[in-house]
């Protein structure tokens, strides 16, 4: 079985992926990342699980498009402005 290791550095930071090891069972999967990921102190902590226990998230919803990458942030008044519209509940506003 194909084991994913992801490794802390230091203690509080986040745990990134660091690689794979092929084991029959957990106990050698653990003893495998220990000796590749953790023998030379690199590691302050481990986590090991199998490869089958991981499940990808890739549909996410963004009714709003937001945009986070742009310097000015996303057009949250416009877009809230089309969703009333849509909702039939927008406010025409006499100046």
């Amino acid at each position: 079985m194909i084991y994913e290791v992801f490794r802390q550095e230091r203690k509080g930071q986040a745990f990134q992926h660091a690689g794979s090891v092929e084991a029959p069972d957990e106990q050698f999967a653990e003893a495998y990342a220990r000796e590749q990921y953790g023998r030379r102190g690199e590691s302050a902590a481990l986590w090991v699980v199998e490869r089958e226990a991981i499940h990808p998230i890739e549909d996410f919803v963004d009714e709003l498009n937001r945009n986070y990458h742009r310097v000015d942030g996303y057009p949250l008044k416009q877009k809230l402005k089309e969703a009333r519209e849509r909702a039939g509940t927008s406010k025409e506003r006499a100046i």
